[in-house]
């Protein structure tokens, strides 16, 4: 645990050396162009702003998945403006002699960093996630899924009993003829007989009568 806070320690210690550094470096450029007073210290304030902003702005988005092109750029912005006055108050520029296009250039830093710091403000947040509309004729239009087939579950097993056998059709019940008619009925079947020596066939005298076919019993009953 000790060992753990003494590198967190050695963290805290070492950045904030580096950032009184730079934010000293930031004043004297901007004290040098021209910018006195209050306007030397509000300079590096607004560097590293801008600078913390857009790198927190970036990382959210990284881990939320989503493009951070537009944070990323004003990190290069900031880091570059930074980087800038590290340099040039190195010893590789006479602050006692700033060149005219330095001047301009940081007398131009509060609207571009006002610019960069609305447009990060206005970033939508990487934990709001935009809904995707969804259109009713589309969701129409979407065939719904077939249902489900339960056939194979549901099927009985194949029946190998035989089918049955029907019963035989019950025969016609003979129905008692009138007496002309018996009497018709023999004549026939006599003069068949005498013709052919056979005896008559019931179908064939019913036939003959114009009977139907359900009075060939009864016909028959009375060959």
């Amino acid at each position: 645990m000790r060992a753990h806070l003494a590198r967190v320690d050695a963290v805290i210690v070492q950045a904030v050396i580096a950032g009184a550094l730079s934010f000293a470096h930031l004043h004297d450029l901007a004290e040098a162009a021209g910018q006195g007073g209050w306007k030397a210290w509000a300079y590096p304030i607004s560097v590293d702003l801008l600078l913390v902003a857009a790198w927190r702005r970036m990382r959210a988005h990284q881990r939320a998945g989503q493009p951070a092109g537009g944070a990323r750029l004003w990190f290069l912005v900031a880091l570059a403006a930074s980087l800038g006055a590290n340099v040039a108050t190195a010893g590789l520029l006479d602050l006692d002699h700033v060149p005219a296009s330095l001047r301009v250039v940081v007398a131009g830093w509060p609207a571009v960093a006002f610019f960069g710091g609305t447009l990060l403000a206005h970033e939508p947040r990487a934990s709001e996630a935009t809904p995707v509309p969804v259109s009713p004729e589309r969701d129409a239009e979407t065939p719904s899924a077939p249902p489900a087939d339960d056939s194979p579950r549901n099927a009985l097993p194949p029946d190998d009993t035989p089918d049955p056998i029907p019963a035989p059709a019950p025969a016609p019940r003979a129905v008692s003829l009138p007496p002309a008619l018996v009497d018709r009925v023999q004549a026939l079947a006599e003069e068949h007989r005498a013709t052919t020596g056979q005896p008559a066939d019931p179908d064939a005298v019913r036939a003959r009568l114009g009977l139907p076919a359900s009075m060939t019993a009864s016909v028959a009953a009375h060959l």
